[in-house]
């Protein structure tokens, strides 16, 4: 049986995450207040924004703006998009 977790970027019961994403208390809130799916959907969109924006993942300054566009993200606030991203047409 999947666990399930109020989701904050959906606002609805949805499965969640088999485990924290990342240590600390910032993962265990990750765990506890986002879905699996919401947690997927970040992790493409911040791969589109490290290679649309070319950010160098050793500098703090990149690392401290993707984890402030996470939490945009997964709030369900207004976040950056990649400026050259196209989505694929279904």
């Amino acid at each position: 049986m999947s666990r399930t977790v109020f989701c904050s970027k959906y606002q609805k019961q949805l499965d969640g995450l088999d485990a924290p994403p990342f240590p600390g208390s910032k993962g265990e809130e990750i765990f506890n207040n986002v879905s699996n799916k919401a947690w997927q959907e970040w992790m493409e969109h911040q791969t589109r924004l490290i290679n649309e924006k070319q950010l160098n993942m050793m500098d703090m300054t990149a690392r401290a703006y993707l984890a402030e566009q996470r939490g945009k993200f997964l709030a369900g606030e207004e976040f950056d998009e990649a400026e050259g991203y196209v989505p694929e047409a279904k």
